[in-house]
């Protein structure tokens, strides 16, 4: 097998038994990102030259002992609006086409001491706002399984780069589902850890109270042992917190016997495919099947999430994104008469569609008149919101629901109707309104053969039973497949 096709513990292993160099490792990622590149447009940046020095440099600290970590010359990728000192950061935009960072975000730099290697930065949805990553800049990423198809979004390219095999093991950011969802559509696993476990320093923000970083990789236990090195409290992070129970790879038992999981019926009424609903309760039936006790219950109020978090996170983004004003950084337009004509000319020439419909929707619902009418409403609904799911958590140690209502659509139909897309994130919105941790785990494909994702939502801090839970389902071995073993991809 092909070094691309191990996992990233499995190629810790290999490289510190000295089965394989760690630039031999890099060199073979690099070699996949080449070829399958053309295909899947996942990254925005590899700089070759600077991952091979890496990679000798993570060498040398293996063999002198002072590197001996799980993941150590593990070859990673990283979102693209994470930052990373001295490469390029664009945000998927114009706006940064030409942004060089000159610090690395804090949970890059917890995963760079522990030995990985960084590949480069991958493709997403404008300055994050998006669910098929076609509003990037630098062109749509598009999936593995079929080239026709998207990625899902924002952490597209992320997503696809795991599945394409030109990464073990990536990053993304999740504000609405921006992990779960493109891991979904891609077929690959992803994790959205409790609001404040990974700092944000260093993450460019879309909507601060919603956003955080989270591992995508091959499998659960990636993700798990990922997880584990970039979690830490950061006093750089003012949302940041302190916790002690980080040992997620502890939670890798194959074992759910007295595990009680809730199913909300709410989350299997229209609008969800046929084929997406009978492999989610399939993947039901073997949790069942292994020991786990499974219920359905009524969750209130989500159909009022997707309103509520859109009202939030636009709202958020009209602040964060005025900064972005051609003065200090970022684009500036070439030609302008006065300040106030070069701030709305450069904004104007460097943001996209969608962000410039964000940005104005946000600063509607905060203005005069409107902010009890829209933003004050939100809030409150969000406050419901987790009075239900704290209900629901009162009764059942895990959620179980689909990742998405459908599989990865066509490339081009989604942006035609935006409503349709904003209503696609009506299962994963919810968790980022109340701080929940989820992971996505592949659970089958539909017809056309494209992946359908199972959610498994967790109480806040615990990371550890969706871990149990998606773990002991992957080890049923009922969905273990790849593009590249199917033919999707060469």
């Amino acid at each position: 097998m092909s070094l691309t096709g191990f996992t990233a513990l499995e190629l810790g292993k290999k490289i510190k038994a000295r089965e394989v160099s760690v630039k031999e490792t890099a060199a073979a990622f690099l070699a996949a990102i080449r070829k399958r590149d053309q295909t899947t447009n996942s990254f925005i940046t590899v700089d070759e030259e600077q991952v091979l020095k890496c990679a000798e440099l993570v060498q040398t600290q293996i063999d002198s002992g002072s590197l001996c970590g799980p993941l150590a010359g593990a070859p990673m990728a990283v979102k693209d609006n994470i930052c990373t000192k001295g490469i390029k950061t664009t945000c998927g935009s114009k706006m940064l086409d030409q942004f060089i960072p000159t610090y690395t975000a804090e949970a890059v730099r917890n995963l760079e001491c522990a030995g990985a290697v960084l590949l480069g930065k991958t493709n997403m949805d404008e300055f994050a706002m998006g669910s098929t990553t076609e509003t990037s800049y630098y062109g749509a990423a598009r999936n593995p399984w079929n080239e026709r198809h998207v990625t899902g979004g924002s952490s597209g390219g992320s997503c696809a780069a795991v599945a394409a095999e030109e990464c073990p093991f990536s990053l993304g950011s999740d504000t609405g589902g921006s992990i779960r969802q493109p891991s979904s559509f891609c077929g690959v696993t992803g994790i959205k850890p409790t609001y404040g476990t990974v700092s944000r320093y260093g993450l460019i923000a879309y909507g601060s109270s919603l956003d955080q970083i989270g591992p995508i990789a091959k499998n659960v236990s990636d993700c798990a042992a990922v997880l584990e090195v970039i979690s830490s409290w950061d006093q750089k992070d003012s949302t940041s917190i302190q916790r002690r129970d980080l040992d997620f790879t502890s939670a890798l038992l194959d074992d759910v016997a007295g595990m009680k999981i809730g199913i909300p019926r709410d989350y299997f009424d229209d609008g969800l495919d046929a084929e997406v609903r009978a492999a989610v309760l399939e993947a039901a039936d073997i949790l069942k099947e292994r020991g786990a006790q499974v219920e359905w219950f009524d969750l209130g109020l989500v159909k009022y999430a997707v309103p509520a978090y859109y009202v939030i996170a636009c709202a958020e983004a009209s602040s964060n994104l005025a900064r972005f004003d051609g003065v200090k950084y970022g684009y500036r337009t070439g030609e302008y008469e006065g300040l106030h004509h070069m701030y709305k000319k450069s904004r104007s020439e460097g943001f996209g569609l969608e962000v410039k419909r964000r940005i104005m929707l946000g600063s509607f619902v905060l203005s005069s008149g409107y902010y009890d009418a829209y933003y004050l409403k939100a809030l409150k609904t969000r406050t419901l919101l987790k009075q239900e799911f704290d209900k629901a958590f009162s009764r059942y140690d895990v959620i179980l629901g689909p990742t998405a209502p459908s599989t990865a659509p066509a490339l081009g139909s989604s942006l035609e109707d935006p409503m349709k897309m904003y209503l696609g994130d009506i299962y994963t919105v919810s968790v980022n309104l109340v701080g929940l941790p989820g992971i996505s785990v592949p659970c089958g494909v539909d017809p056309k053969g494209l992946p359908i994702g199972l959610q498994l939502i967790g109480d806040c801090f615990q990371e550890k039973k969706i871990i149990r839970a998606a773990y002991a389902f992957e080890q049923s071995g009922t969905y273990r497949r790849s593009p590249l073993a199917c033919g999707a991809i060469e």
